[in-house]
């Protein structure tokens, strides 16, 4: 089968191409899938340059999102011909990932796509949805009520475009943060409604709390972004915190949380219970299914994948890449 491969050549350095690899051997409690679309996350792109903190294990095949059809089982769970997504785990991370013709998979990481939903829009989600579904359940689940307003950092992203137009949908104003100011237009299309530039939001950094500005924000990015907006929000106020292009780090302070009660909340899709994966996958297939699907999507093939890793690793990319097997 043809895969993306990411390996070291005889000089220890690390590369990556299309290859012609052996299709994966089933064995007891997995399943096979013949992959018809998967998609393009940061995390693989950090596994496609061996980042030891996502990939230790080389040669390797990325892609930590994968929907098809079961082509062989040896689980008692699951049926030949059947629809099924999976993201998470330990998928295109140490465990040979989607961006192949085949994937071998257990099968307890596996879920029955929802009938509401093709392959192909459920991976336009993929991991970037999920989480941004997750986030937004968090907000919901703290009693954030319809026409709140809402910052989304990282808005551009994947994760952020997807939460922005779900949001929008959901009743919510959205207001965007963005170092691209080429992409107002495109952010306004997909709901937001007020677009903020990094340089204007970041004033007054040094100033240990900022006027009440936000009811909540879903933050994708991490270090000093996040600061600055936990410093904005309102009293009661949630904020979900699911990524960390930005940095790792975060230097605050407790006044937000002990002054304003505002609430902190890490946001994870790889580990989290099947059970929570199941029931968001169903909003996105339906009450939460957005229109713009293909406005914020670059559909590509496995040729393609390595120019659009150097965009992801640059800061350059838009909306999600779906990669089409």
């Amino acid at each position: 089968m043809k895969a993306f491969v990411v390996e070291k050549n005889h000089n220890d350095e690390i590369i990556s191409s299309v290859k012609d690899v052996p299709k994966p051997i089933c064995n007891e409690n997995e399943i096979l899938i013949q992959v018809e679309y998967s998609s393009l996350n940061y995390k693989d792109a950090l596994s496609s340059i061996g980042h030891s903190g996502v990939t230790r294990n080389l040669p390797h095949i990325t892609g930590v999102d994968v929907a098809g059809v079961i082509v062989e089982s040896k689980s008692p769970i699951f049926k030949l011909g059947q629809n099924v997504v999976v993201t998470g785990y330990d998928l295109g991370m140490n465990t040979d990932g989607g961006h192949a013709e085949f994937v071998k998979i257990p099968s307890s990481w596996a879920i029955r796509t929802p009938d509401a939903i093709s392959n192909k829009d459920i991976m336009i989600y993929g991991t970037a949805g999920l989480t941004a579904a997750l986030s937004i359940n968090e907000l919901l689940n703290n009693g954030l009520e319809e026409h709140s307003n809402i910052l989304v950092t990282g808005s551009t992203g994947g994760v952020g475009s997807i939460t922005v137009a779900i949001l929008s949908k959901l009743g919510f104003k959205v207001s965007t943060l963005t170092t691209k100011k080429d992409k107002e237009t495109f952010l306004k299309s997909i709901g937001s409604s007020e677009v903020i530039f990094l340089e204007d939001f970041m004033q007054n950094s040094q100033k240990p709390m900022l006027k009440e500005r936000f009811d909540a924000v879903i933050d994708t990015v991490g270090g000093d972004i996040l600061a600055q907006a936990i410093k904005q929000v309102k009293y009661d106020g949630v904020v979900t915190c699911c990524g960390l292009t930005s940095s790792y780090e975060l230097n605050t302070n407790v006044y937000p949380f002990i002054l304003r009660g505002v609430r902190l909340i890490g946001i994870d899709s790889v580990e989290c219970k099947i059970e929570k994966k199941q029931k968001a996958w169903e909003k996105l297939a339906g009450k939460w299914k957005i229109d713009c699907l293909d406005t914020i999507t670059k559909e590509i093939n496995l040729n393609e994948i390595k120019e659009a890793y150097e965009k992801l690793l640059n800061g350059k990319a838009t909306g999600r890449y779906l990669v089409k097997l």
